[in-house]
């Protein structure tokens, strides 16, 4: 056994409860088809093909090998396509529902919208539950292998074929103008998601409120942003 494979093998037990931390806040937000030891595969694999690419003059491992290891991890849930198709026009129906109430100035709670939308709360609350999971995956594609400071993203030099490069550069500007329209408390709920990688239980005990109101006010969130990016995304 060599030395490199002796480091690898150290540096994939270091970060293994990292991983294992990442693939369980994701799987919150995932149905129960989506299984979290296929999350943590990815995770790893992703570690160690990082591993032999990473340079260190480009910074810390850590958070190198970090937005690689998420990064990874989403890709795998695009590529499994785990939303049921039979939910997106419902969703839409919520969507466009939510913004109707935050339009007229009114609370969007779950009664509001079954009563805009025609159907019961318990249906209400479970598609946007479904939402979220959807939308809080969209965002962590928008911002995966992406360095995040205070609600700013800056973007890895890479290489990358011109279009690309520029429509990425547009939806990040875009989203940074959409998230600087967002009011403080929504602002510090994502500064603690995305910043400061804390799961929804514990962005709940920081701002004193339930894992499920943390959801529901990223679900506000997560409208308004997409409605921002409508048209690029």
């Amino acid at each position: 056994m060599n030395q490199v494979y002796l480091d690898k093998e150290k540096i994939v037990l270091e970060y293994l409860p990292r991983i294992k931390r990442i693939a369980y806040d994701l799987k919150y937000n995932l149905p129960p088809n989506v299984e979290v030891d296929d999350l943590i595969q990815e995770g790893v694999l992703a570690l160690l093909s990082s591993l032999d690419r990473y340079d260190p003059k480009k910074g810390p491992l850590g958070s190198f090998v970090m937005k690689r290891i998420r990064g990874a991890m989403l890709d795998y849930l695009r590529k499994i396509d785990w939303l049921p198709r039979n939910l997106r026009k419902s969703m839409k129906d919520i969507e466009n529902a939510m913004v109707e109430l935050e339009t007229r100035g009114e609370e969007i709670t779950d009664e509001a919208i079954a009563e805009i939308v025609g159907i019961d709360t318990e249906s209400v609350k479970h598609i946007r539950s479904e939402m979220v999971r959807k939308q809080m995956l969209m965002l962590d594609s928008y911002l995966a292998g992406q360095d995040v400071e205070p609600l700013e993203i800056i973007e890895e030099p890479q290489e990358e074929d011109p279009e690309k490069s520029t429509y990425k550069e547009l939806l990040m500007e875009e989203l940074k103008k959409a998230i600087n329209k967002l009011d403080d408390r929504e602002k510090l709920v994502l500064s603690l998601r995305y910043e400061q990688e804390l799961s929804l239980k514990e962005i709940g005990i920081v701002l004193g409120v339930s894992e499920s109101r943390v959801s529901q006010v990223l679900s506000v969130i997560l409208v308004k942003l997409r409605r921002e990016l409508e048209g690029l995304v």
